[in-house]
């Protein structure tokens, strides 16, 4: 395993982001909306840092089953979306790859009438985007590779831990 992004360096950005979200947000009502499971510690922290009121919601995507590193079928719930109609949404992500996930989140949100939808992500994994949205609000740009940590997940492992790492090939179950 290889940290790319140290827990500091996380910190300063989701401070940076909550600013960003603040300032295009002021006087309006705001949501926002986690991507369960891998936007967890993302969400946690950024909403502490945003010093005006707003609701949390959740939404849950899966495309990642067990041990794997290839996405399958976009399973989505909106069940935990709360009544968002005629209000700012910021969806809240943990990294932007393909761009799929964050396409049929997109879609579906936009089905409930926010007022405005914006969307935020921890990563963004360069070369790899296969729509054409991209993320309104990024922290890091990061190489294509597999990572884990603070929030994203091999195998429902590593959520824990409060840095960004790259995980070797010899780190991945076979």
């Amino acid at each position: 395993m290889q940290i790319l992004i140290e827990e500091t360096k996380i910190q300063e950005a989701v401070s940076q982001l909550a600013t960003s979200i603040a300032r295009d947000h002021r006087d309006r009502p705001l949501t926002i909306l986690g991507v369960l499971t891998g936007s967890i510690v993302l969400l946690s922290d950024l909403i502490r840092k945003l010093d005006m009121p707003l609701r949390v919601g959740l939404i849950q995507a899966s495309s990642y089953r067990g041990a794997t590193t290839t996405r399958g079928k976009l399973h989505v719930n909106t069940g935990l979306v709360p009544d968002i109609e005629g209000r700012d949404i910021v969806l809240i992500d943990d990294i932007f790859d393909t761009g799929h996930t964050l396409a049929r989140l997109t879609n579906e949100v936009r089905g409930l009438n926010p007022s405005s939808l914006k969307s935020a992500v921890l990563l963004w994994k360069d070369g790899r985007q296969e729509v054409e949205l991209t993320p309104d609000y990024h922290c890091f740009k990061i190489p294509d590779r597999f990572v884990v940590g603070y929030g994203l997940d091999y195998d429902d492992d590593f959520r824990h831990l409060p840095y960004i790492a790259s995980l070797e090939e010899s780190d991945l179950k076979n």
